[in-house]
């Protein structure tokens, strides 16, 4: 029997926007990610929130571009026009508060007495949880393109234009000779959304506005629209890719788990004892576990790492989110009344929020096409959740004391096969490691 000590929260944080052209040449979503344990994680990434009800959806894209602001742009299909009052721009520290609530977890044990019965309290605790103007700045007149600027808007610090085409070719020579850097391959992506009467979302800097707003950084930017498309436009981030990249979406909905339909979704594996050393190498453990399992999946999954209700946590890496935050993710149906804090463990204002995580390691060839998703009615609760279990280490003699000791050495076997499995370590290695931190095994 176990006594819960710790949490430890590891967040696979992504940087970017999702289906993304950069004016700057660089990798689709340009950015890095440095884990909380010091541990670069997944650097050619993307973070995304989706809000849905009904056929509304928010969008919001988080970006960490480094670089001169005025290097910035992104174009994103949406599904139908844009008012100026859809769109708005998000606090950063609200996406890092639903990335670090939802991340993939650590969770220590510490075994008790085994010659002191355990009381009932201690057993709770102890067990596992359960599962419309046209601007005057662009000087090349657009109809000789057959692109149509149906809308721009200022929008805090970007300048913000709704663009329709006729021909992908049209739209791609308009957006080189409007100083966007347009990479190789684009135009057969963006004629496929054209084709689908799909607008462009195109947004740059407007640098001196960033200035006289006294921003020093790049606030998410987000989209709400009404339609019966409910999907992830990621193609265009493949365009100028240097390789596969990791998209996060944090999904929020009143119904339950989001769910992909036109790829596998596949929970990443959880619930698993692991050995004591990997409190300090976490951010390795789960890069090589997340890979393996790609792999396993042949890079054509969607990863399930968070599936929980928004009110409450069982362990929890962080505090769950308040109304405000929640309504400033676009989950506008619960109301902004309440701006407090909810306890941990217990149902707050977001009990009528559900929070799906998902994970996804993409290339072109891999995700040939958009993700598509649905709402589930399913609320049943999942994380990515991974366990260790110090030893009791006290002097008491009895039965149990002996019977548990004996005991140790299997359990230390299992958790190294464990490692093993989830991240393809050889056994040697893990055994050096987990015999300098006190768990010696058996020789095979």
């Amino acid at each position: 029997m176990s006594r819960l000590t710790h949490v430890l929260n590891t967040s696979i944080a992504t940087v970017a926007i999702a289906a993304n052209l950069m004016v700057a040449p660089a990798n689709a979503f340009c950015g890095f990610y440095v884990a909380q344990a010091d541990s670069k994680l997944f650097n050619s990434s993307s973070k995304v929130v989706l809000a849905r009800d009904g056929d509304q959806t928010a969008i919001t894209m988080a970006s960490d571009f480094e670089g001169d602001a005025k290097e910035f742009a992104v174009v994103v299909p949406v599904p139908t026009f844009i008012e100026r009052k859809q769109i708005g721009v998000v606090d950063p520290k609200t996406i890092d508060h639903i990335d670090r609530f939802t991340a993939p977890r650590l969770v220590e044990y510490s075994d008790i007495d085994p010659c002191r019965p355990p009381m009932p309290a201690e057993m709770a605790v102890a067990s596992p949880n359960s599962r419309a103007g046209q601007p005057s700045n662009y000087p090349n007149r657009p109809q000789s393109y057959g692109v149509t600027i149906e809308a721009s808007y200022d929008v805090a610090e970007y300048d913000v234009l709704i663009l329709s085409a006729k021909e992908s070719d049209g739209l791609v020579n308009w957006l080189v000779d409007n100083q966007y850097r347009i990479p190789q391959g684009a135009e057969s992506v963006l004629g496929s959304y054209i084709k689908q009467n799909m607008r462009f979302f195109v947004a740059k800097v407007n640098v001196e506005r960033m200035s006289a707003i006294g921003n020093r950084y790049l606030r998410p930017l987000q989209v709400r629209y009404k339609s019966a498309k409910f999907m992830v436009p990621l193609r265009l981030g493949t365009v100028n890719a240097r390789g596969p990249q990791d998209l996060i979406v944090f999904a929020l909905s009143r119904n339950g788990r989001i769910e992909s339909t036109n790829y596998r979704t596949v929970k990443i594996p959880s619930d698993i004892d692991v050995p004591l050393y990997i409190k300090d190498e976490f951010g390795p453990f789960y890069k090589a576990m997340f890979e393996r399992a790609v792999a396993q999946q042949n890079m054509h999954a969607v990863f399930v790492e968070y599936a929980w209700n928004m009110a409450w946590c069982d362990p929890c890496a962080a505090e769950p989110l308040n109304s405000k935050e929640l309504v400033e993710l676009g989950a506008r149906w619960i109301g902004g009344d309440d701006v407090g804090t909810t306890p941990r463990g217990f149902y707050g204002p977001g009990s009528n929020t559900f929070v799906t995580r998902l994970h996804v390691r993409y290339d072109a060839t891999s995700f040939p096409e958009d993700i598509v998703l649905m709402e589930t009615g399913d609320r049943g609760n999942f994380q990515g959740r991974y366990v260790q279990h110090h030893p009791w280490n006290g002097t008491a003699e009895c039965k149990a004391a002996t019977a548990y000791r004996n005991e140790l050495p299997l359990r230390f076997a299992r958790e190294a096969r464990n490692l093993e499995d989830l991240t393809g370590w050889a056994h040697k290695d893990v055994a050096a490691r987990m015999e300098a931190t006190g768990q010696p095994l058996e020789a095979r």
